[in-house]
């Protein structure tokens, strides 16, 4: 009995603290984990109702880090397909055709009958570097990326790129794949390595210090070298022999080769895979004959571009140059009605595909209020420490086809001839360096310097510059900023294959201002005629035409971006991709009076 009695004493002792240790345990429950679940549930019903603002946020604690970001990401996706839904109606009502990712998975689906394409191309859509201990993902600024990105998430499939991040290697696996996007991955990215040499041979000499110059007419010389011309080769066969092997149990692939970089690869992969179905795109100039004859083995790389089923160049024009010189320089026979050439009793078919963006709709600035923070352009001026009424842009990178020093000549003689707009009128030019191993583009970014510097000399007053150069790589989202904020937009390509800068500032501009000057010797210009097209070797026009700009009445403006807007929203990078992957599916291939051969001509 005194054990009991015993044991009821410690029971009633012990009891209030059990309770009270109870009691806590229940309103730490309570606040911390149930307050997250209710809210989190109210978040997911918001969500699901499309009554989302920018003030609702879910709990942030590491409990539901991981619940959070998965739910994040499931929001998104969510909203983004009410979006598109809403759209795919409002097109509908208003009977339009416009392209979307959603119509062009679905039209992929329907032409490949299911079957995944294979992007090759130099660039990566995202590579890996070093920022201290950590390991940055990030998007390289590249037209290439930009136009072709959005059909792989559309579609889905493997693009084979160059691994050239410094810590590339070890966020792919053995083989260098990884899924990408890494927020929401939805094709395989497989990252190919190449040495020193490879890469200085194939990429910084015979490519873009042979073939970029040859191609552009922009008066540098290009540069050929027999050591140069084996790295090509090698890495061509090198891609060659990754793709076929991507490709093994697949039947009938279909197959998109990027650029100039990749001439070869057509003829490699038909030689082993005559069921592949092969389009070539040349995102360059296509220049004349004499032109192209230039180069010692034309016949090689005109060989091996004639390989692919299709090939597609930005205008017509340079189709037709194309077809001239396969005329003059190799045995075939040319179909100039259809636009085709057959060589051996292959068909190459060749068309323009004046490719585009994926124009989304940018986030207008609030309107500023009595007594409000400053609006977005007042950020920016101020955080560019420029008090001017008028601002211009250009966004490049440095490179001597792009026009940048007949750019800043022409801000010169626009402020010599009005005076008026000194001090009022600066121009920000956003250069990304490239290709800076190379002594050509090293020197000209050191030129384009001294001459901004020079100009700036000469009108600087009470610390007002007229052209700010800013010489780093900016992000997508703070070029969209400038171009927000922009008066004007000047693309002074002096030979350009097309030029998306152009579209992305049309792109940008949902509140139809500014004006695009751009120059006619851009592919862009055949698409944008309500631009300001202009000569940009003739310094007084392109000042008249900066002028012009900045007088402009503000509805002649809303007329002319809103022409160009509807113009690229129409003809997207979508419509691009649909167009593309059609005309490859519709190719039957024909009867064969020889086996194709990997032997270069003689």
């Amino acid at each position: 009995m005194e054990i009991y009695r015993l044991w009821w004493e410690e029971v009633a002792r012990l009891l209030p603290v059990i309770l009270v240790i109870w009691l806590i345990c229940v309103l730490v429950i309570r606040w911390s984990i149930f307050a997250s679940i209710v809210k989190m549930t109210e978040w997911i019903r918001r969500a699901r109702r499309g009554e989302m603002t920018q003030q609702d946020s879910l709990p942030k604690g590491h409990l539901f880090a991981p619940l959070t970001r998965e739910v994040t990401q499931m929001a998104r996706s969510l909203t983004a397909a009410r979006a598109a839904a809403g759209e795919e109606a409002r097109l509908r009502n208003a009977a339009e055709s416009r392209w979307t990712p959603e119509r062009l998975k679905e039209h992929t689906k329907a032409v490949l009958h299911g079957r995944p394409l294979v992007v090759v191309a130099n660039r990566e859509p995202y590579l890996h570097t070093r920022q201290g201990r950590q390991i940055q993902c990030i998007v390289p600024a590249s037209g290439l990326v930009t136009a072709v990105e959005p059909i792989l998430r559309a579609c889905g499939g493997t693009w084979i790129a160059h691994g050239s991040g410094d810590a590339d290697v070890e966020t792919a696996d053995p083989q260098g794949r990884l899924k990408v996007p890494p927020e929401e991955p939805l094709y395989t990215l497989r990252r190919l390595w190449l040495t020193r040499e490879e890469e200085e041979g194939y990429y910084y000499g015979f490519s873009n210090e042979g073939l970029w110059p040859l191609c552009h007419i922009a008066h540098t010389r290009p540069i050929f070298r027999a050591e140069d011309w084996v790295q090509y080769s090698r890495v061509n066969a090198k891609f060659a022999a990754a793709t076929l092997e991507d490709l093994e149990g697949t039947e009938s692939p279909c197959i998109l080769v990027q650029d100039y970089h990749f001439a070869l690869l057509p003829r490699l992969i038909k030689e082993k895979r005559p069921d592949a179905k092969i389009a070539f795109f040349w995102h360059i100039p296509w220049p004349n004959p004499e032109a192209f004859g230039i180069c010692p083995w034309a016949r090689e790389l005109l060989h091996g571009m004639l390989g692919a089923d299709l090939l597609g160049f930005h205008i017509q024009f340079h189709c037709n140059n194309f077809l001239d010189t396969v005329d003059r320089m190799l045995e075939s026979r040319i179909d100039w009605e259809r636009f085709a050439i057959n060589r051996g009793g292959f068909t190459t078919w060749v068309k323009p595909f004046p490719i585009s963006i994926a124009p989304e709709e940018p986030a207008a600035d609030p309107a500023p209020s009595p007594g409000s923070t400053p609006s977005g352009r007042e950020h920016l001026l101020k955080e560019l420490g420029l008090t001017v009424q008028y601002l211009g842009i250009g966004v490049d990178r440095i490179d001597y086809t792009k026009g940048i020093a007949e750019r800043f000549r022409a801000v010169e003689r626009f402020l010599e001839k009005y005076p008026f707009f000194q001090g009022k009128f600066s121009l920000v030019e956003i250069a990304a360096p490239s290709r800076t191993l190379i002594k050509r583009y090293h020197d000209l970014g050191e030129e384009l310097g001294a001459e901004a510097e020079r100009i700036n000399r000469r009108f600087q007053n009470h610390g007002w510059r007229p052209i700010l150069f800013l010489k780093k790589h900016h992000s997508h989202e703070e070029i969209s900023r400038f171009c927000r904020a922009a008066d004007l937009c000047l693309v002074t390509s002096l030979h350009d294959g097309m030029n998306l800068v152009a579209k992305e500032f049309v792109a940008a501009r949902n509140d139809n201002r500014g004006v695009l000057i751009l120059s006619r010797f851009a592919g862009a210009s055949r698409e944008l005629p309500d631009s300001l097209l202009v000569n940009p070797y003739d310094i007084d026009q392109v000042a008249e035409a900066i002028h012009y700009a900045l007088s402009m009445d503000p509805e002649e403006q809303q007329e002319r971006m809103g022409r160009m807007r509807e113009t690229i929203h129409e003809y997207n990078v979508y419509r691009w991709a649909a167009n593309l992957v059609s005309e490859l599916a519709r190719i039957r291939p024909l009867p064969q009076e020889e086996p194709l051969s990997l032997r270069s001509p003689e």
